[in-house]
């Protein structure tokens, strides 16, 4: 393979940046340990995550998606009606035809002009929505765009992913660089088709791949995403004051940082999953919004997300000082994860579903 340069970056002819930005967690948590109580597997030690946040009866993907939205919206500070596209990122869109985004835009009053439309790319649907977003801005398409990656995962019981499945959401406003509190300086994606993750037609639980898991999927993707960015961008670790990778566990993010040289202090903010766990195609994109509720004018933040299947999108990103004005309109990643309220086994098995009666 020859050395990346910068004609692989995918950057717009317009820059493009974030106008602005929500999330929306679920309030329910279901702690590890009470996973781990049920299926009797020892002490709370080498558990892969703390808790994890279960969405309500009335909560799925599309309830998710509103509310980070209009959080979005409140720190834009524009009128709806000025998006024009609306695209959902998901593995866990409640309806298998009928599409989630046409119900989030007439919800937020972007229709009828809009285009809008479902994404899927496993956990990395979020930022291949944010990439498709930033080229119709770019183009000058749209003068806005709404990307958002929003799950309500699960894990079938007893599976290694009952721990860490988990709900949550984030909403991105692309528009012009001029008007952004962060600007998207370029991203970068490396795809291959590693099976490592999936869930046929009607199957209610995924199915993962063991040991593709982790080297030949989601450390080779990140790593190789991270590491081009960086050289054909012309940085390294020390350019950034923050970084965020999807993160699945608490393990995998920390140890793919420090393959590519950055420090636990550069990923503590972003690193949500011993909290909230995987919320899937919200993860990276979650973790980013942490980052920006305390990111300052002149940051510079690296984010790698990664979908089973496999692939990493990558987006080098700079902060402006219009985040000074913008991040307190609307509430806070902290403020979510705050509000909470523990749900034993039972209570979590009846919110999502799993006793069935035939």
């Amino acid at each position: 393979m020859t050395e990346p340069t910068d004609s692989i970056l995918l950057k717009p002819r317009i820059p493009v940046g974030i106008i602005g930005y929500g999330v929306y967690i679920p309030r329910y948590r279901l702690p590890a340990a009470e996973v781990a109580r049920i299926w009797k597997a020892g002490d709370d030690e080498g558990l892969p995550i703390k808790e994890k946040a279960v969405p309500g009866m009335d909560e799925d993907t599309i309830s998710i998606s509103i509310e980070a939205s209009r959080n979005a919206l409140k720190r834009a500070g524009i009128d709806p009606a000025g998006i024009r596209a609306v695209w959902v990122g998901s593995e866990s869109h409640p309806y298998a035809v009928k599409p989630s985004s046409t119900i989030v835009a007439e919800a937020i009053g972007c229709s009828p002009h809009i285009q809008a439309g479902d994404w899927e790319f496993a956990c990395k649907a979020g930022t291949e929505a944010m990439v498709a977003a930033i080229g119709l801005v770019g183009s000058g398409m749209a003068h806005y765009a709404l990307a958002i990656g929003a799950d309500t995962a699960q894990g079938r019981p007893g599976d290694a992913l009952e721990y860490t499945a988990a709900a949550g959401g984030a909403a991105y406003i692309l528009g012009p660089a001029e008007e952004s509190l962060a600007i998207i300086n370029a991203t970068f994606s490396y795809v291959s088709d590693t099976p490592d993750f999936w869930r046929r037609p009607k199957q209610s639980y995924p199915e993962h791949g063991q040991r593709f898991t982790g080297d030949p999927a989601y450390f080779k993707h990140i790593s190789e995403a991270g590491k081009h960015m960086m050289q054909a961008a012309g940085t390294t670790p020390a350019d950034y004051q923050y970084a965020v990778f999807h993160q699945p566990n608490t393990k995998f993010p920390q140890r793919v940082a420090a393959m590519l040289g950055f420090s636990k202090e550069q990923i503590k903010t972003g690193l949500l999953s011993p909290v909230i766990g995987n919320t899937y195609a919200g993860a990276a994109i979650v973790g980013l919004t942490a980052i920006l509720d305390e990111a300052k004018p002149g940051d510079r933040v690296l984010m790698v997300s990664f979908g089973s299947g496999a692939g990493s999108d990558a987006f080098d990103i700079t902060i402006t000082d219009k985040i000074l004005e913008r991040c307190d309109k609307a509430l806070k990643t902290q403020d979510y994860i705050a509000r909470r309220t523990e749900v034993d086994y039972a209570t979590y098995t009846r919110l999502r579903g799993k006793l069935t009666m035939r």
